[in-house]
C-alpha cells in the first residue's frame, strides 16, 4: 500500500519482486525533504534548499557500469572498457537479491518521463530506498500530470539501493557497487552508491541506444537555448567546460542543460525535467540563474557550510571538487516553454583547454566539426582527480563516451548528416588557459567567452577577417564585439612564442595518437580535419 502526497493511488510492487513494502508513492519535493532531515540524512541549507552526503561515492564509477549482453544488444553496443558486458543470468539472480533487500522496508516509488517530445516519450518508474534519491528524480525526469498517473504504464524501470552491497565473487561486478541496464527487461539496476548521477546517467545512456537504432534520432549529450527570433544554440562539453554556465543566458530561453534529442521531423527537445550543476566556485556574480535556483527544492550535494552557519562554502572542496545541484527546470525563470525548439542555428563545442594552446573561439569546417566531435577533448587539471598533478588531455568521444553505447562514428554521422540538412554554424570555444599553460596562465574570462558567444549568435562573427590557426586549421576571427583582439589569438597572449608553438605541436600529437583507434572508420572529410601540422 502506499502513502499519499498530493496525487492519491495504491500501487505495489509485487510484479517488480519488492514484496511487503512500505511504499511511499509519489510524495511532494517538501515531503521527501522532511523526511530526508527527520532521518538525519540531510540538512536544510540557509537558502532552503536539502544539502545530503552521497557517502562513499561522489561521482559516477565508470568501470563499475555494465550492459547486460544479449539478443539485443550483442551486435549492436560497442563493447570494451565504457561498454562492459554483464551476463544475463547474473543480472536476473542480482536483480531478485536487490529486490528481497528492498521487499519489508520503506521505498519510495516516483512516476515519471523521459524525452519532452510527445512523440519520443518514454515512461520511467523509479524505486529508491532514499527519499533524497527520490526528490532527485523528481528534480531530474520530467513530471506527469496528476490525470495521467492513474494509468500510467512504465516503459523502463529503475532500482536504486545504496545499502545493497554486492559481492563480486557470486554476483559478476567488480566490487560491492553497480550501475546496469538491461534492454530486455527494461531496468537500470544500481546498488552500493549513492551517488545520484548513475540514476540519471542510466536513462541518458539507455536513450542513447534506443533512440538512434530504434527512432532515428540523434541523443546529444549537449545543452540548448533558444533566442527571440527562435533560432536555437547547441551547447556539446565535457563536464567542467562550461555547458551548464553557458546556456543559462539571461538573453535566451533554456531549453535543458545536458541530455537531448535531435528528431527526424527536425526539432530539439530536452530529455529531462532539471538541472545538475557543478557548484564548485558557484558565485552569484558569474553564475546568477544557478545560485538563484539553489533554493527549497534543489538537492545540494556533498558541500560544506561555513563554519557556525548552514550557508554553503562553494570553494570548498574537502569532500569532493564534484559538488552538485539538482533543481527543477522551473527554477530557472527564463526557460522555454514545453523544452522543444527547431533546428538549431548554431553549435558550440566547449572545451576546458588547460594547455593554453587552443583559440578561445574559431569557426570549424563540416570536416573540422566531425573530427572535433568525436575526439570530445577537454583536459583535466590538478586536483581534478587522484594522481593528477599536471593537466592531461582529456578525450571522450562524442562529448559523452561513458554514456554512448553504440560506436562514436555512428552519433558522428548522424550529427554531420543533421549539421548539413541544418545549414549550421559550428564554432570551437575554449573556456580554459590563455596567456599560457595551467599554472602560468589564467582562465579565460567567463565575460569574453559569454560576448565571442553572443557576437557568434547575432552574426557579428559572419564578415570578420579570419586567420588559419597553422597547427590545428582553425579559423581564428580577428576581431569580435566586446573581446580585446589580442585575446584572440593565443599565441600572441604568451610571452615565450617559441614554448607555445611546442606546447601546440604536442596537443596536436595528443590528437592524432587518441583519433587513431577511430581512423578506419573516418572518411576523407573527416580526416581532413585533423591538425595540419
Amino acid at each position: 500500500m502506499s502513502n499519499f502526497g498530493l496525487f492519491t493511488k495504491t500501487i505495489s510492487l509485487e510484479k517488480m519482486g519488492i514484496k511487503n513494502a512500505n511504499v511511499k508513492y509519489q510524495l511532494t519535493p517538501d515531503e521527501l525533504h522532511d523526511i530526508t532531515i527527520e532521518k538525519g540524512q540531510g540538512v536544510e541549507s540557509s537558502t532552503g534548499a536539502l544539502a545530503i552526503n552521497t557517502g562513499e561515492f561522489t561521482g559516477r564509477s565508470p568501470q563499475d557500469r555494465f550492459i547486460v549482453k544479449d539478443s539485443i544488444t550483442e551486435d549492436k553496443v560497442w563493447w570494451g572498457n565504457v561498454n562492459i558486458p554483464f551476463d544475463s543470468d547474473k543480472f536476473e539472480k542480482l536483480y531478485n537479491k536487490v529486490t528481497e533487500y528492498l521487499s519489508s522496508k520503506e521505498v519510495f516509488v516516483r512516476d515519471s518521463y523521459v524525452c519532452a517530445d510527445p512523440n519520443y516519450r518514454m515512461n520511467v518508474r523509479v524505486v529508491t530506498e532514499c527519499a533524497w534519491s527520490n526528490l532527485f528524480c523528481y528534480n531530474m525526469f520530467l513530471r506527469p500530470e496528476d490525470s495521467e498517473l492513474e494509468n500510467f504504464n512504465a516503459e523502463w524501470h529503475v532500482v536504486c539501493a545504496p545499502g545493497f552491497m554486492a559481492d563480486p565473487a557470486v554476483d559478476g561486478t567488480r566490487q560491492h557497487n553497480f550501475a546496469i541496464l538491461d534492454f530486455t527487461r527494461k531496468i537500470a539496476l544500481i546498488g552500493g552508491t549513492g551517488y545520484t548521477g548513475e540514476m540519471k546517467k542510466g536513462i541518458f545512456s539507455a536513450l542513447n541506444f534506443i533512440l538512434p537504432v530504434f527512432k532515428n534520432t540523434l541523443p546529444m549529450h549537449c545543452s540548448a537555448n533558444v533566442g527571440e527570433k527562435g533560432d536555437t544554440a547547441i551547447f556539446f562539453g565535457l563536464s567542467g567546460t562550461g555547458k551548464t554556465t553557458l546556456s543559462a543566458d539571461p538573453a535566451r530561453k533554456l531549453i535543458g542543460d545536458d541530455e537531448h534529442g535531435w528528431t527526424k521531423e527536425n526539432t530539439i527537445f530536452n530529455f529531462e525535467g532539471g538541472c545538475y550543476a557543478k557548484v564548485i566556485n558557484l558565485t552569484e556574480e558569474n553564475e546568477p540563474d544557478i545560485f538563484r535556483a539553489i533554493k527549497k527544492g534543489a538537492l545540494l550535494e556533498n558541500v560544506i557550510f561555513k563554519e557556525g552557519t548552514k550557508e554553503v562554502d562553494f570553494e570548498d572542496i574537502s569532500i569532493t571538487p564534484n559538488t552538485r545541484v539538482s533543481y527543477p527546470i522551473y527554477h530557472i525563470d527564463n526557460i522555454q516553454p514545453g523544452s522543444i525548439g527547431e533546428n538549431p542555428k548554431n553549435i558550440f563545442f566547449l572545451t576546458a583547454d588547460a594547455f593554453g594552446v587552443l583559440p578561445p573561439v574559431s569557426k570549424l569546417t563540416p570536416g573540422q566539426a566531425a573530427y572535433h566531435f568525436i575526439s570530445g577533448y577537454t583536459a583535466k587539471v590538478a586536483g581534478t582527480e587522484a594522481g593528477i598533478n599536471e593537466p592531461v588531455p582529456n578525450f571522450s568521444a562524442c562529448f559523452g563516451a561513458p554514456f554512448m553505447p553504440l560506436h562514436p562514428t555512428k552519433y558522428a554521422e548522424m550529427l554531420s548528416a543533421k549539421m548539413k540538412e541544418a545549414g549550421v554554424n559550428v564554432w570551437l570555444i575554449n573556456t580554459g588557459w590563455t596567456g599560457g599553460a595551467y599554472g602560468t596562465g589564467q582562465r579565460m574570462k567567463l565575460k569574453y567567452t559569454r560576448a565571442m558567444i553572443t557576437a557568434a549568435l547575432n552574426g557579428e562573427l559572419d564578415n570578420v577577417d579570419y586567420k588559419t590557426h597553422k597547427v590545428f586549421g582553425l579559423a581564428i576571427p580577428q576581431t569580435c564585439p566586446n573581446v580585446p583582439d589580442e585575446v584572440l589569438n593565443p599565441r600572441t597572449t604568451w610571452e615565450d612564442k617559441d614554448a607555445y608553438d611546442a606546447k601546440a605541436h604536442e596537443l596536436a600529437e595528443s590528437f592524432r595518437k587518441n583519433f587513431a583507434k577511430f581512423e578506419e572508420f573516418a572518411n576523407d572529410e573527416i580526416m581532413a580535419g585533423a591538425p595540419v601540422a
